[in-house]
């Protein structure tokens, strides 16, 4: 079912015409413009009623807002130097406003993984890990399956151990990717990398690879390896879910998806799916099932990523709890 907000997002964006909906995309992430593009693709005949609503409810909350600082930045920069001085000031100014000017990255971000991967697989690793901290973990996980294993695990452990980033130690992105930080000359750290992001990352890049990244890493430090282990979510984690999570997941996945990536399940997987489907729509994943000839192992993992991708965005939406388990997983 299509997310409302997009879908009227994408009918009031047909309704502004070419030229002014090319302007609001140029303010979009990649993501952002990937799912409205999809969304205008598909949609077909829309009401006049229902272009109306849409443009009623803009116009309303539009209406509602009142731009009171016109460069918010500025503004919180000018307010606290006048209340703390120039020294206190900066030691806040850069943590309030971290981030800055990312553009180089910002640019990788449109790159499909193989082009990041080619453009910087001649870097350092510690180069490399913290540029991809910057990016979706997907995107990063896509990179690190086109670099050597050698450049891959390296690059891993440095991840895991990144507790943060000064700009003096990313001058040499400047050549790379045109200045990926300004204002680097101020000491700021960025709050990316670390085993919670080495684990998301880790959970993409399928199982065959995930293991020698893992045995990797508990080469240098096992402890480390053991707490991004503690992190991660794989696909037989799913036996974990209570039933209403399950249920809610499975509402999610196309029926392709779910055949392909139960073919590299345990039985007791398959029996925890099964049992939160209706009879009918059990015994039809049975029969796809035991008909289904072998597939792939990649492409078994292929389609469990994808699958782990809506548990991770139900995750983040707070519809369900990862390892809850029973009602302790909703408030």
């Amino acid at each position: 079912m299509e997310d409302d907000g997009v879908q009227d997002a994408a009918i009031f964006l047909m309704s502004l015409g070419e030229e002014e909906a090319a302007e609001v995309f140029k303010h979009l992430s990649p993501k952002e413009v990937q799912k409205l593009g999809e969304t205008i693709a598909r949609t077909r005949g829309v009401t006049h009623e229902k272009v109306e609503a849409v443009i009623s409810k803009f116009t309303g909350e539009a209406a509602s807002q009142s731009l009171l600082v016109s460069d918010t930045d500025n503004y919180v920069r000018s307010v606290l130097k006048r209340a703390l001085g120039d020294d206190k000031a900066s030691l806040l100014i850069d943590r309030i406003l971290q981030g800055g000017d990312v553009s180089g990255i910002e640019s990788l971000k449109w790159m499909d993984p193989l082009s990041v991967a080619e453009l910087l697989r001649n870097e350092h690793p510690q180069i490399l890990a913290a540029i991809l901290v910057h990016l979706d973990f997907d995107q990063t996980a896509g990179v690190l399956k086109n670099l050597t294993e050698r450049t891959r695990n390296e690059v891993m452990l440095r991840i895991a151990t990144l507790e943060g980033i000064q700009p003096t130690a990313l001058k040499d992105l400047n050549e790379v990717l045109y200045r990926v930080l300004a204002g680097g000359d101020k000491i700021r750290k960025s709050s990316l990398g670390g085993v919670k992001t080495a684990a998301e990352i880790i959970n993409l890049m399928g199982t065959s690879i995930e293991t020698g990244v893992i045995e990797s890493i508990r080469e240098h430090d096992p402890d480390l390896a053991q707490k991004i282990m503690d992190k991660m979510f794989t696909f037989e984690d799913l036996l974990k879910l209570d039933d209403k999570s399950v249920q809610m997941v499975l509402k999610e996945v196309a029926s392709e998806t779910l055949v392909i990536s139960l073919k590299g399940a345990s039985q007791e997987l398959r029996e925890k799916v099964l049992a939160n489907m209706s009879s009918r729509a059990a015994e039809s994943l049975r029969e796809d099932l035991e008909s289904r000839g072998p597939v792939r192992l990649s492409e078994v993992e292929a389609q469990q990523k994808e699958v782990l991708k809506i548990v991770r965005r139900l995750t983040d939406e707070g519809q369900i709890v990862m390892g809850g388990g029973g009602d302790d997983a909703f408030v």
